[in-house]
């Protein structure tokens, strides 16, 4: 059935071109494109469809802890689709635009979220794991090894003399006792210093705090779906009221299903359209950064078209944001589950979706 579908692909250059020339499509990667970092059947052949066609697409995920242009290799590598950093818009994508307004920020999530911090602009990033080194007692339960700790961590001078501006959590931690506690630390001290506790209770923080997802669950190759940054948020969150008098945190979101995400992505979308026109597709620069929050004055777009696995950030967030939505089921979604909303189509994978909508299902 697969092998009919992908030879029936050339059928439908005419219909797309006749039905849908102003549409544009945003893809998850997770459970959508890839399980993990193996293909899921009909991807690679769904862009090459829409590349053929010079349909413009982005890909949109609530995952992270790379650079654009590291995840854009190795998507275009394992699917054979040549893809632009420019069509890559991760959970903290958006993070650039924080550049001029912290400097010493506290990077929360893999080890490798300090380079991606680092090529962002922060003149000043600080990893749980260099606090650990500062003193180990901090996080005692912690079962990162001596030699890790040695390895990947930085001795920073400065790391008690100079203030926190924002904790910024780019992808899913990967000591959660450590950066909770390292967290719960900075977000009660006070003005941002460590090793100081305030003494007042307030909602608001000593420092603002930035979560880039808040998606509970995803789905990786294990055959159930796995917490995720949600959880961490919650656990945070729940915490941090316990520690402040029942006062619940104010914290910001971002990603899918937020507004803020879909402007920004929406920006970059037609920013893509351009460069097809212009024929500047493998330009690496990007255009002006969109203003946080701020929705496109215009769009040169019909219909556009969220694909993803996951109802509760892909198709609810494109639902509120008034984009069509298809609901795939190789990843988070099963038959039977509650949706938030309806999906615009349901489809086996992201092949069938792409096929549906092109012919006009």
């Amino acid at each position: 059935m697969f092998a009919n579908k992908v030879k029936g692909i050339s059928r439908l250059t005419h219909v797309c071109r006749a039905l849908h020339y102003n549409a544009a499509f945003a893809f998850d990667i997770d459970g959508v494109l890839l399980r993990t970092k193996t293909p899921i059947p009909g991807a690679s052949e769904a862009l090459k469809l829409l590349q053929k066609e010079k349909i413009p697409f982005i890909l949109l995920t609530n995952g992270g802890g790379t650079l654009e242009e590291q995840r854009a290799a190795f998507i275009s590598d394992t699917l054979g689709v040549p893809l632009s950093p420019l069509q890559i818009i991760q959970s903290h994508t958006p993070f650039k635009q924080l550049v001029p307004k912290y400097e010493k920020v506290l990077a929360v999530g893999s080890a490798t979220v300090r380079e991606v911090a680092e090529t962002y602009g922060f003149k000043n990033v600080v990893h749980p794991i260099d606090i650990m080194r500062y003193d180990r007692s901090i996080a005692p339960f912690s079962s990162i090894s001596t030699e890790k700790l040695e390895t990947v961590s930085r001795e920073l001078p400065d790391l008690a003399t100079r203030p926190f501006d924002a904790v910024l959590v780019f992808n899913d931690s990967r000591d959660w006792g450590a950066d909770i506690q390292i967290v719960l630390d900075v977000l009660n001290s006070e003005d941002g210093y460590l090793n100081t506790v305030r003494r007042t209770h307030s909602s608001k923080p000593s420092v603002p705090i930035y979560f880039s997802n808040n998606d509970l669950l995803w789905a990786n190759q294990y055959s159930l779906n796995r917490i995720g940054q949600g959880a961490f948020r919650s656990t945070i969150g729940t915490l941090y009221s316990r520690l402040n008098d029942g006062h619940m945190l104010e914290d910001v979101g971002i990603g899918k299903p937020t507004k803020l995400t879909y402007d920004f992505a929406h920006h970059v979308l037609i920013d893509w359209q351009k460069k097809l026109d212009e024929g500047n597709t493998r330009e690496k620069k990007p255009g002006p950064l969109p203003q946080l929050g701020v929705s496109p004055a215009s769009s040169p777009f019909d219909k556009v078209f969220m694909v993803g696995d996951n109802p509760a950030s892909d198709i609810i967030g494109a639902h509120g944001y008034g984009w069509n939505s298809c609901l795939v089921r190789t990843g988070v979604y099963q038959d039977g589950d509650k949706l938030p909303c309806k999906p615009t189509l349901i489809a086996d994978n992201v092949l069938d979706a792409i096929e549906a909508v092109l012919e006009g299902k």
